[in-house]
């Protein structure tokens, strides 16, 4: 691992911490406060975040933390105390300059100098950089170079600097609006802000804390009170600040990558925009309840391709433009991208990247790297807006400008000149133009003021005799500049970029006027600098230049880059080395010449040969890749370079450099702890000394106590995996020197030796240690990229990888670590990216001259700058002698031209091939001769006789050498194969790739099928294969199915409505089955028929109760057949919103069909559902048209290619015919012969199929067409000359190649066989026979058959004109039909474009629309559901309302039974009701089984409970309390337990009741709940509808816009106007003539049709009024029967009853059950009774004696008792007084009074018997029983 401990204080060094940095003043001093609040400060307020991320920091905030600037800003710095700062800077207070300005650092106490250096000029410019440059006035020019800023002077081309004050570099410079301050951004740790004014330039205000690392862009806003400044990576913050007090407003980070720019808008300063990599953000000051926060909002691409934005502007409404990678405008409005501009053709606005926009007097100014100046109109781009789908909308420029060629512009800039605007503009290719963009008549052309490299400074060279410097760069130039006149002389222009360049040293060229420069592509060039002046005066040549330059010499040494050039120190020769691992050495003389080269282990980096003070002269090459090479100077006689350049023999030794860096630092630390032991324990001696002196023993000193500190593990030892690379390096000795290298190894200067082992062979496995060091102080990971020396060698020139010149004065020439006298050092290229390229002095060390990868070149005054002010003046070297008269030299343009060791194969091989190729000729030509040899043997041979003649294989020496040819060949040919195979392949998958492409979707090509006879002609359709996909489409409907009414919906809910009362009358219908009672009483029945009949009693009985149940059954039955039949009258019955269908269907019909209709074009066109369209359907009646399309361009082909094969047919049948006739008129004489019609013949166009179709010869023909072509375009070169290095050209000589020559002779060998074979064909023998005269029969037959050939003749020659003339017939009908179809198919065309722009427009609005229509859907199903729902509850209230009837009519039952198990006259029947009727508390049953305990438990207190709070009704007295638990005496404990147990059920009847109740309850709750929704949910969905309809009707308007094309002739338009057409028929329209002749009838029908709903209306009218009147009647009548049926059920039973219920009464099963029992008791009992009956009357009788016997004495002692009271009375009244006998109680009383107490209680048992008999008489069942008799006998105790 690499060590870190010694890292740490570079890691945590402040950049702005530069040596010899000044600290900063403050206002502070002037108010005695401290700086502004930093940026510690901030983060301990912890500002707010809001939804974008954004930091917060309140507006008008007087708030601000005190900090102190830390000189190790890293460190963790302690909380500062926060004071409250009252007062304002003061508008005239300014900071001192002198102060803040970085100086130079040099080591302490080293007597270096501090003006060691002065800035003498500036040659380069930063064009590269972004917005650098501003103009403060008409003459002044500003801009950025490095770490100053650059006040460029136009009138006087003088120079002004201003240096940053941090020393880390400027990011960013701003000017003011007014022009009296400008804003100057720093790099570095915690960078500044810095205003200044000018022309003063005194800085006015410091911004402090606004970024960490650099600043990337600033903007004043309008008014200029606010600036807003955006920082680079890592932060990027945004912040804005109040610059005048030094305070930040607002805070926020602004993106998490690359921020290019930031400004105010002007319209509304409290708006911003950034834009940079990839993005572009929107910002806005937003007030909130917590403060002013700054809110972005980042743009969205959306379909536009990512894009860097380097440019915009903010218009006036808030919207804004931006460029565009690519070249096009994007107009941005609400975070997303309104449109896309471009120019017509869809051509972009710029050919690269838009840079910059401004907003001028109304127009809109776009600055592209194209270096075109283009103005728009701002009233176009403000209204513009998207077109189509694509986004763009185009539109032309109203004037531009072309710059130049090869011209980026990057900004421009405005100033006013006299009243006139003038604009100055940034080419990052390296040029300041001044332009004037008023086009007018009168407008300058661009003007170029300046020119600079651009980019990078690739290498920089001094003149050793004159104060002249050279340098190139990428920008393929070569500029030569004047140090004393600070102007640059002249420049010349290449095809490549420069990398290397040295000037030729005074033993090579006395006058320093030759300069050796390396490029790109591996060229070398050596250019000769002259003053034009010393020419001789030439007509046409301008000779006023102080300087020029000429090419003397190009060369390519190598393939890739040249990376170090190099001069012997004699100047006898020259080195070029190259990233391609080669070093070149040429002989230097009046031309260079190649030695040879040798390769290296790496990329070259560096080449240095050895000084005069070295015994032998050497190079030391340096490689990138950490390796050094050294090797002798190569003599030019020992090599000789007639194959190769390369040189094998060279003595070379191997340094690979070993890093020792981690060992170095271990060291370091070893000694700087041992030094830390040393002083502690210095300190501890120096304690005890004193401690002594205080007069203390030795025993008594008490040492302070050290906390233990735990010693840190020392580095460990690291080498690099991929070595450091080597920046530079020089000789020190003979084998000695010193290098740099970049990377770990960074910050120390190595000294190393060639080892004396070079036995290896690998040179990249050596380790090859330095033996000494220097390590650069405050330089640990910065290293010296460039190394030079003074002339005298006392000062050591370096220029660092930071930007930084760094000077090390030496004791004596020899570096080492004792003769440094110390450094000084000055921050001066940029210190990010302008490390130094090349730092040299002049050739008298009075000035230095540094470049840098930033673009500048500065110049220097070397100690004193007095001595410049001495008249010094450069020396161009004069021409030389004849100059004028050479020619020049031919350069190497071609960036791919050979190399010189290339160049040199490449002729070898040349040569080698040109000689092979002559023995191959020279070969074919002897096999030429002998193959002509054979062939006049074969010929000789062919022309003796046959016998005479060898047989072919005779010529065959012998045979195994033909087997070897045949064997060989097929081996050639299968080698031949093989090889081509892969070629061959190639081309055949081409091959069918472009059949796949171009045929095989083909499913007819065009086919032109001719007439016969005439020009007539018909083609086919080319008719591509239709996809499956259109077929499969229109197979199936369309998907999208149209949404139901509201009248659908209507009949919906009715038909669900009736399906519920089905649904519920069947529920009912199931629950009314046979009830308990029936069920009780089969069971009765069965227990009757079961059981004997005990007497005729209870079979008596038993038929009783079967008549009873067999009423109540038929009852029952006629009930049930009577509701069967009202149910089915209520279902024909409609419902109150029924309607008939079939008039539902006319209305319908009439309302779509009917009435005002709206055209599509009128704002309140209601689209109907079943006509609205979308993509889909417009998709699938494309995709119909489409399939139909083919179908019958199909058909059509079908019938065409029929033609062409019945014209096949005809011609061959022609040809037969043709044949025949031939035949004939041989036998017919000439004469007679009549003219044969020309046989017709198929066309190229009638089989186009057969272009297609190849054989063998005709691929060899195409392949002679082929070879003759570019034999025509082949052009013989001239052979090479081989003169010239470093390319070559030439062509080979063609030579017929053995398959050639053999095709050619195989040709020549058949020719002469066919000459041979016509010339030597025997011909025929003729023998002449005399004929006979024919007969006269012959001659008749003769006659007979030239007749019957001559009709033959005629009859063929007729058949072939009438299958010509039929088929042209046939021809000519399809043509005609195939017209008519080409009609329809363009009419089919014309509505394919119509329905394609239709399908188009419905994408674009099928999106929203799907979104409405799902949203309606939505509604629509939610709406389902709840509907749904509702019915559902409904149903369930339904339900339970039964449920409960149920539960009633169990109820009652129950009741019946109790009163039936009571029975006549039962004297507990009021006990036994109350008992029944007791309301008790139940404890709910427990559901757990197995704890029967505890429920009986519970079952027990739950009684104890019930018992002490029930609560009696209707039972007499509420105080009176009774036992119910307990069976009261005589009465029957069966009947108690029967009314216990029928209180139970009574109790769970009740408690089903109150749950049913309150399920009802809940239902209904949930039903209004409901119900609700469903309102709100309609009222939703009536708007989704109106939306969605408003939608269609915007979707209608934008598809009536689109145009229709509808053929029309001129007979068929009948708008006439003026007895003319009208010239606009915008307002006609456009009918069928079927659909005018429809509508005309459609008028008659429908008034016929009024006229008969009139009629059929009148009489419906008639008929529901009548109907009205006898549903009035029939309503009384039912009314007054109803009143007849309550006055008879009131007079026969005392009040209404259900007659339903009466007449299906049945028995009572327990009742009669306890009845049937006490029948059979009552047998037993009666004949018990009868006996006691008996023996009671016999004692009655035996009683009667007794009693009578007992009654007569008891009279006659009563007799005797009353006769002696009354004589007793009689002797007492006499003894009394005589009112007496009125005192104390009479009898008479007495009886009276208890007559009356009788009286009472009967009265009572009356009371109590009246209210049974109402309750009774009050029950549902109508049921009366008679009165229990009274237990007094009133007239028996009056009696």
């Amino acid at each position: 691992m690499e060590p870190a401990e010694k890292r740490e204080a570079s890691d945590v060094k402040d950049q702005n911490e530069q040596p010899g940095q000044k600290k900063e003043s403050s206002p502070t001093e002037e108010y005695k406060t401290s700086n502004k609040e930093s940026p510690e400060g901030q983060e301990e307020e912890k500002p707010d975040e809001d939804e974008y991320g954004d930091y917060e920091v309140e507006k008008g905030s007087e708030e601000e933390e005190l900090t102190v600037e830390s000189e190790k800003p890293p460190e963790p710095e302690k909380k500062k105390k926060k004071v409250i700062i009252e007062k304002k800077i003061s508008e005239s207070f300014y900071y001192n300059y002198e102060e803040l300005c970085s100086i130079p650092f040099v080591t302490p106490d080293s007597g270096i100098p501090l003006n060691l250096l002065t800035l003498m000029h500036s040659f380069g410019y930063d064009c590269t950089k972004r917005s650098n440059l501003h103009v403060l006035d008409s003459q002044t020019l500003l801009y950025i170079a490095g770490n100053q800023l650059v006040f460029l002077d136009l009138t006087s081309k003088s120079q002004r600097y201003l240096r940053s004050t941090s020393g880390g570099g400027i990011g960013v410079v701003t000017v003011h609006p007014n022009k009296r301050h400008f804003a100057v951004g720093e790099k570095g740790w915690k960078p500044n802000m810095i205003i200044y004014e000018y022309p003063s330039l005194i800085p006015y205000r410091i911004l402090r804390g606004g970024t960490e690392e650099a600043y990337a862009f600033a903007d004043f806003n309008h008014s200029g009170t606010l600036i807003a400044t955006v920082g680079s990576s890592p932060d990027f913050m945004l912040t804005v600040w109040d610059w005048k007090q030094e305070k930040i407003v607002l805070r926020s980070k602004a993106f998490s990558q690359d921020v290019y720019k930031v400004t105010f808008s002007i319209e509304n300063e409290e708006q911003l925009t950034t834009s940079g990599s990839g993005h572009i953000k929107f910002w806005k000051m937003a007030l909130t309840f917590t403060g002013l926060k700054l809110q972005g909002a980042l743009g969205r691409f959306g379909k536009t391709a990512l894009t860097d934005i380097e440019g915009y502007i903010e218009l006036p409404d808030g919207k804004v433009l931006s460029g565009s990678e690519w070249g096009n405008l994007l107009l941005w409005e609400g975070g997303l991208i309104k449109v896309e501009l471009c120019r017509p053709g869809s051509k972009t606005c710029h050919n690269g990247p838009i840079n910059q926009l401004v907003l001028d007097e109304g127009e809109v100014v776009t600055v592209g790297s194209d270096g075109y100046i283009r103005v728009w109109d701002f009233e176009t781009i403000d209204t513009a807006d998207v077109i189509d789908d694509s986004g763009l909308m185009a539109m032309e420029q109203m004037n531009e400008l072309l710059v130049g060629k090869h011209v980026n512009l990057s900004c421009m800039v405005k100033i006013h000149e006299r009243g006139e605007p003038v604009w100055y503009a940034q080419d990052s290719n390296g040029a300041i133009w001044k332009l004037d963009l008023s086009f007018t008549n009168v407008t300058h052309d661009p003007e170029c003021l300046f020119t600079f490299h651009s980019g990078k400074i690739e290498a920089i060279a001094v003149s050793p005799v004159t104060y002249i410097l050279a340098t190139t760069a990428l920008d393929r130039s070569v500029r030569i500049y004047d140090i004393i006149g600070k102007v640059q002389l002249t420049e010349m222009k290449f095809k490549q970029g420069g990398t290397a360049l040295i000037w030729a040293p005074t033993v090579v060229n006395p006058k320093g006027g030759i300069i050796a420069v390396g490029f790109q592509d591996g060229v070398v060039r050596i250019i000769e600098l002259y003053n034009p002046k010393g020419l001789p005066v030439v007509a046409g040549r301008d000779n006023t230049g102080e300087a020029a330059m000429r090419l003397k010499q190009a060369f390519k040494p190598h393939t890739t880059r040249v990376t170090a050039l190099g001069y012997e120190r004699n100047g006898e020769l020259f080195a070029t080395g190259s990233r391609d691992k080669t070093v070149f050495f040429f002989t230097v003389e009046d031309n260079y010449e190649p030695v040879g080269f040798i390769t290296v282990p790496g990329p070259v980096q560096a080449l240095q040969w050895s000084p005069h003070s070295h015994p032998v002269s050497k190079l030391l090459i340096l490689c990138e890749n950490g390796i050094v090479v050294q090797v002798a100077a190569p003599n030019p006689q020992d090599y000789n370079a007639a194959t190769t350049y390369k040189i094998k023999d060279l003595p070379t030794e191997y340094f690979r450099f070993w890093s020792i860096k981690s060992r170095i630092l271990r060291e370091e630390e070893i000694q700087h702890r041992e030094k830390k032991k040393e002083e502690k324990e210095k300190a501890k001696q120096k304690w005890i000394k004193e401690q002594l002196e205080l007069g203390k023993e030795l025993e008594e000193i008490e040492f302070p106590e050290e906390p233990e500190e735990e010693e840190e593990p020392l580095p460990e030892i690291f080498v690099p995996e991929t070595p450091s690379p080597i920046y530079c390096g020089f000789y020190s000795e003979p084998g000695k020197f010193w290098l740099s290298l970049g990377d770990y190894d960074a910050g120390f200067l190595f000294h190393c030796a060639f080892s004396s082992v070079q036995n290896q062979k690998d040179p990249e496995a050596r380790q090859d240690e330095p033996f000494e060091f220097i390590h650069l102080e405050e330089a640990d990971d910065i290293p010296i990229t460039q190394i030079s020396f003074c002339s005298s060698g006392l000062l050591m020139l370096c220029g660092m990888k930071d930007g930084a010149v760094r000077i090390y004065p030496l004791y004596h020439k020899n570096l080492s670590v004792d003769n440094i006298a110390g450094y000084w050092t000055f921050s001066m290229h940029d210190n990010d990216y302008g490390h130094i390229r090349g730092i040299y002095p002049s050739f008298d060390d009075r000035f230095l001259i540094t470049c840098g990868a930033d673009g500048n070149i500065f110049t220097y005054n070397i100690l004193s700058a007095e001595e410049v002010k001495k008249v010094l003046r450069i020396k161009v070297p004069s021409p030389r002698r004849g100059l004028d008269k050479e020619k020049a030299a031919k350069d190497i343009e071609d960036p791919t031209a050979y190399s010189i060791e290339l160049a040199k194969q490449k002729k070898e091989y040349d040569l080698i091939m040109k000689a092979a190729e002559h023995q191959k000729y020279l070969k074919r030509q002897e096999l030429i001769t002998l193959r002509h040899e054979f062939q006049e043997l074969l010929q000789m041979n062919a022309e003796l006789p046959k016998h005479m003649r060898l047989h072919r294989a005779q010529f065959e020496l012998d045979q195994r050498i033909r087997a070897e040819m045949n064997r060989n060949t097929a081996a050639k040919i299968r080698h031949v194969m093989k090889e081509l195979a892969w070629e061959q392949e190639k081309h055949r998958i081409g091959l069918l790739k472009l059949d796949n492409r171009f045929r095989a979707n083909l499913e007819y090509d065009t086919i032109i099928v001719h007439a016969m006879s005439s020009s007539h002609q018909i083609s086919t359709y080319r008719l591509l294969k239709i996809s499956e996909n259109l077929y499969k489409v229109k197979r199936q409907s369309q998907a999208s199915k149209r949404r139901a009414s509201k009248f659908d919906w209507k009949g919906k809910e009715t038909e669900q409505k009736r399906e519920s009362q089905k649904d519920l009358t069947l529920f009912t219908s199931q629950t009314t089955g046979p009830t308990e009672e029936e069920a009780d009483t089969e069971k009765l029945r069965k227990k009757s028929h079961s059981q004997t009949a005990a007497s005729r009693i209870v079979e008596n009985r038993l038929v009783k109760l079967r008549k009873i149940i067999e009423k109540a059954d038929k009852a029952k039955a006629k009930i049930l057949q009577r509701r069967n039949e009202w149910e089915e009258l209520y279902k024909g019955k409609p419902s109150d919103d029924y309607e008939d269908p079939q008039d539902v269907e006319d209305i319908k019909q009439a309302q779509e069909n009917m009435g005002d209709f709206k055209l599509k074009t009128a704002t309140n066109y209601k689209i109907p559902e079943h006509m609205r369209m979308n993509a889909n359907k417009k998709s699938y009646q494309l995709s119909s048209l489409e399939v139909a399309i083919h179908e019958k361009k199909l058909s059509m082909n079908k019938w065409i290619i029929s033609l062409r094969d019945l014209k096949v047919a005809i011609i061959e049948e022609i040809q037969c015919v043709v044949n025949e006739l031939r035949t004939i008129q041989s036998s017919l004489h000439p004469s007679k012969h009549l003219s044969i019609p020309p046989i017709p013949g198929l066309h190229p166009d009638e089989i186009p199929e057969k272009k297609f179709q190849y054989d063998n010869e005709l691929l060899f023909k195409f392949k002679q067409e082929l070879e003759e072509r570019a034999k025509a375009k082949e052009v013989v070169p001239e052979a090479p000359s081989g003169e010239g290095i470093g390319g070559f050209g030439g062509g080979f000589l063609h030579v017929a190649s053995a398959k050639e020559l053999d095709i050619i002779a195989r040709g020549l060998s058949l020719k002469c066989i066919k000459v041979s074979s016509a010339v030597g064909a025997p011909s025929p023998k003729t023998f002449d026979i005399e004929r006979a005269e024919p007969t006269e029969i012959e001659l008749e037959i003769a006659r007979r058959e030239e007749i019957r050939s001559i009709h033959l003749q005629e009859k063929l020659i007729k058949r072939i004109q009438e299958l010509m003339i039929t088929f042209d017939a046939e021809l000519r009908l399809l043509r005609h039909q195939k017209l008519k179809l080409d009609i329809q198919m363009k009419t089919a065309d014309l509505r394919h474009t119509t329905w394609f722009e239709e399908l188009l427009l419905l994408k674009n609005y099928e999106k929203h629309e799907n979104i409405l229509q799902e949203r309606v859907n939505s509604l629509v199903s939610e709406e389902e559901e709840m509907q749904l729902k509702l019915k559902s509850y409904l149903a369930q209230i339904e339900e339970k309302k039964a449920e409960i009837t149920k539960l009633q009519e169990r109820e009652k039952a129950l009741y019946a039974t109790f009163q039936a198990s009571l029975g006549e006259n039962n004297k507990f029947a009021a006990f036994l009701t109350k008992v029944l009727k007791k309301k008790i508390k139940r404890v709910k049953k427990k559901v757990v089984e197995g704890e029967g305990d505890e429920e009986e438990e519970s079952e027990e207190e739950s009684e104890e409970e019930s018992s002490l709070e029930s609560d009696e009704e209707e039972s007499g007295s509420e105080d009176e309390v009774f036992d119910d638990s307990v069976c009261p005496k005589n009465c029957d404990e069966a009947l108690f337990e029967n009314t216990l147990q029928l209180r139970e059920r009574r109790l769970d009847i009740e408690e089903a009741l109150v749950e049913e109740k309150k399920v009802i309850e809940n239902v209904k709750k949930e039903y209004e709940a409901l119900s609700k929704k469903v309102k709100i949910v309609a009222a939703s969905l009536d708007a989704a509808d109106w939306e969605l309809e408003a939608y269609q009707r915007e979707k209608q308007q934008r598809l009536n816009e689109l145009h229709v094309v509808v053929p029309l002739k001129l007979h068929q338009v009948e708008y006439i106007s003026n007895g003319g057409i009208p010239l606009d028929l915008s307002l006609a329209l456009v009918f069928t003539n079927q659909s005018l002749v429809n509508l005309q009838n459609r008028i008659i029908m429908q008034q016929h049709e009024k006229l008969e709903q009139r009629k059929l209306y009148k009489q419906a009218r008639e008929q529901h009024k009548q109907l009205i009147r006898d549903r009035r009647e029939m309503m009384i009548k039912i009314e007054r029967l109803e009143d007849k049926c309550n006055q008879l059920m009131m007079m026969k039973f005392g009040r209404i009853v259900d007659l339903e219920a009466l007449q299906t009464l049945s028995v009572n099963t327990n009742l009669e059950e306890l009845k049937m029992r006490i029948m059979e008791r009552e047998q037993l009992y009666a004949l018990e009774l009868k006996n006691w009956d008996d023996k009671i009357l016999e004692l009655r009788q035996q009683l009667m004696l007794v009693t009578k016997e007992n009654t007569s004495k008891l009279m006659q002692m009563n007799t005797f008792c009353t006769e002696k009271m009354r004589l007793e009375a009689q002797l007492d009244a006499l003894q009394n007084n005589l009112g007496a006998e009125f005192q104390g109680p009479r009898k008479v009383d007495i009886e009276e009074k208890e007559k009356l107490i009788a009286l009472i209680q009967l009265q009572a048992q009356e009371a109590e018997v009246l209210k049974e008999e109402i309750t009774l008489l009050s029950r549902k069942d109508g049921r009366i029983f008679p009165p229990s008799q009274s237990q007094f006998q009133p007239h028996g105790m009056l009696d």
